[in-house]
């Protein structure tokens, strides 16, 4: 369903204009949820960069035909275009052979941790993709593979101290992942040679960063650690795959993940929780985490899409409408491999599955909404965003609107997040004033005493 195609009726109580109208009650409810958390002090700075940043995630091995990092390449100038800022790449090292899932393994079995995987090309590809990327204004970050190894990897045979072992000196496999061995972080070798290595790719191909997997699984006293090295050779930007652990964020990490709102959308499309869920969930959210932690957003990643499903699956129509709840709310928004076709396929994890580029039907949507986020400080990162503000009924399951301002940015989003036509009278006198439909570029006056007749799962983005 292409966003140009919403369709949104307006119904004035009292007189037709031919702009859209929005009235505001005498009742403004604010998601009030200063409270200590604001107030923690943090030693964590995040780099000047990521303020206002969008980040891309990127499947090597299924983005072409070919699979490599220099056919990946080729999408630069289309994804600088279409305003991408971090390049985050899944694992580029060379993957583990023995008890290997499938033909191909998994990224996340590590071989060797100072290597690239020849199926995707040589260490020089790499560097010239960074340089390119670099030379674009944009930002890459590489997939970090720290609690677990491939079987095979280099140092099972010269350090086997490295790791974790069974009772009877086996090595040790966490969970039912079988392909890979657990580290053990009580060594202090083993921790010196993981650093080592995270320290490689910086001063060898001068990445910006790491996107480090199960990152709670890891000691935070190493994350520490290991990040204030890092940042003596260079500013970087951390991303862990955690969402429980706030400690992370303290010193190591900018920005975790926010599964339980992606879990929430999922059933927000399935008819189990509603508009008004999402209120509760930014209570708890700002309640949970500092004003100065990133929390990525998501409506897909490799995960969700390979072991759960697409989007079109999991969120129906409303694909738009949740990626449109994504890019506004505070957070820094994520976008997959194939998420601008419109991928309507489960991409196989252990196998070759490549993504189908003949119809990029989402570059234009996708691109209006990066370039909001990069110009309106409204849209910015942490503390630099502005608070969000509930413009809408309490009565009001369907609709979710709610305005953020900072400086002189405003942003309005009005969301219908239901399968049906839903009448929304907005409830704040802050919304007055002339602004511009961010999809359409047409001028919207705001004025008292409207009602809207809002089409299913539409939307519409408003900004001065």
């Amino acid at each position: 369903m292409n966003y140009m195609k919403k369709n949104i009726a307006v119904i004035f109580a009292c007189v037709l204009l031919p702009v859209f109208l929005i009235s505001c009650g005498s009742q403004q409810k604010e998601n009030n949820t200063t409270n200590e958390n604001d107030k923690k002090e943090t030693e964590m700075k995040h780099v000047e960069w990521s303020k206002n940043a969008n980040i891309y995630e990127v499947n090597i091995r299924q983005y072409s035909n070919e699979g490599t990092i220099n056919a990946f390449r080729e999408h630069l100038p289309r994804l600088k275009e279409m305003g991408v800022d971090i390049l985050w790449l899944m694992p580029v090292q060379p993957i583990g052979g023995l008890n290997r899932k499938g033909s191909l393994g998994s990224y996340y079995s590590v071989k060797d941790y100072k290597a690239v995987n020849p199926e995707f090309g040589t260490m020089q590809d790499l560097k010239d993709l960074v340089k390119e990327a670099h030379e674009m204004g944009m930002y890459v970050i590489l997939d970090w593979v720290a609690n677990h190894s491939a079987w095979d990897n280099i140092w099972t045979e010269e350090h086997p101290e490295y790791y974790v072992k069974n009772d009877d000196g086996t090595f040790h496999s966490p969970y039912d992942w079988t392909d890979v061995i657990e580290f053990d972080y009580d060594n202090p070798a083993m921790r010196d040679s993981m650093i080592r290595a995270l320290k490689f790719w910086i001063e060898e191909a001068d990445v910006d960063g790491y996107r480090c997997d199960v990152a709670g699984m890891v000691p935070v006293d190493f994350w520490n650690d290991a990040v204030a090295q890092l940042k003596q050779i260079k500013p970087v930007f951390m991303l862990a795959e955690d969402e429980d652990n706030t400690a992370l964020l303290e010193h190591a990490f900018d920005m975790n993940y926010s599964w339980k709102l992606l879990h929430l959308m999922n059933d927000i499309a399935k008819g189990k929780k509603n508009a008004n869920d999402i209120w509760d969930y930014l209570s708890w959210n700002e309640n949970t985490f500092s004003r100065e932690d990133y929390r990525m957003t998501f409506i897909t990643n490799h995960d969700e899409n390979s072991w759960n499903g697409t989007v079109q699956k999991r969120l129906g129509d409303g694909v738009e409408a949740f990626a449109v709840l994504t890019y506004t709310i505070p957070g820094m928004p994520l976008i997959y491999s194939g998420q601008e076709t419109g991928n309507d396929k489960v991409l196989r994890f252990f196998e070759k599955d490549t993504i189908d580029w003949s119809n990029i039907r989402y570059q234009d949507f996708y691109t209006k909404l990066n370039l909001l986020k990069k110009t309106n400080k409204a849209l910015w990162n942490g503390t630099e965003g502005g608070n969000i503000v509930n413009i809408g009924e309490e009565n009001n399951e369907n609709i979710l609107a709610f305005l953020r301002e900072k400086d002189d940015n405003k942003i309005i989003s009005i969301i219908n997040l239901s399968g049906e036509q839903t009448q929304f009278k907005p409830s704040s006198d802050q919304v007055y004033g002339t602004y511009t439909n961010v999809f359409t570029g047409g001028k919207m006056e705001l004025v008292p005493d409207m009602v809207m007749d809002i089409s299913p799962w539409s939307y519409f983005v408003l900004t001065n």
